[in-house]
């Protein structure tokens, strides 16, 4: 309870240090238009989140929804590929090779990614595809804020909390039933960065 009291305290000198303002990027509508994809699973939510291996503390959040197409919700994240256009950190043509681009970028030896997928309902699907859009770019150090202020708002993730902390969404989530989790660690992770990363001719 102390320590919590303690971050709490400390956050505002925490958040303008690693802080700074939005940076709005808007993709061209024919180059989103090209790169939609729809993936022919479930609907189905899923949470990354990224935790130093060396504390244990959470680095970044990040959210996939996966409906009538399946994007990326980034807040304030620094993953960019060419074949996935961005629109407010909200990465669109999540494909396959595209979601392993995303995790290959964040596990490092100094971050593993945690990786909790829950199956939802259509309606659940497209209310938050309709809401990560909507948001807008997020500041820096506020990805956790977006998504966990995201998920509140949609039936069925009454009980995530809203806050800073990626690990606070993570254990939210993971509460939630049906959530199936694994763990990402740079071992495994495809380290073919030069070669994923460029775009196929």
């Amino acid at each position: 309870m102390f320590l919590r009291w303690l971050a709490f305290l400390f956050l505002p000198l925490i958040l303008a240090a690693c802080g700074g303002p939005a940076e709005p990027v808007w993709a061209p509508d024919a180059v989103v238009k090209q790169a939609v994809y729809a993936h022919d699973g479930p609907p189905r939510v899923t949470l990354f989140t990224v935790v130093s291996t060396r504390n244990g503390s959470g680095g970044h959040s990040g959210l996939m929804v996966n409906g009538a197409e399946r994007v990326m919700f980034d807040p304030a994240g620094t993953f960019k590929v060419p074949f996935a256009p961005e629109r407010n950190d909200v990465l669109f043509g999540m494909t396959e090779r595209a979601l392993a681009a995303y995790v290959d970028y964040h596990a490092r030896p100094e971050w593993k990614v945690r990786v909790q997928d829950l199956d939802v309902t259509e309606a659940q699907a497209a209310a938050l595809l309709a809401a990560v859009k909507a948001y807008g770019a997020v500041p820096k150090a506020q990805c956790s804020l977006a998504i966990t202020r995201i998920l509140s708002g949609v039936e069925g993730f009454e009980n995530v909390g809203v806050g800073y902390f990626p690990n606070a969404l993570a254990g939210d989530f993971g509460a939630l039933s049906g959530v199936r989790e694994r763990l990402v660690t740079d071992a495994p992770a495809d380290t073919s960065h030069n070669v994923i990363f460029e775009p196929r001719r």
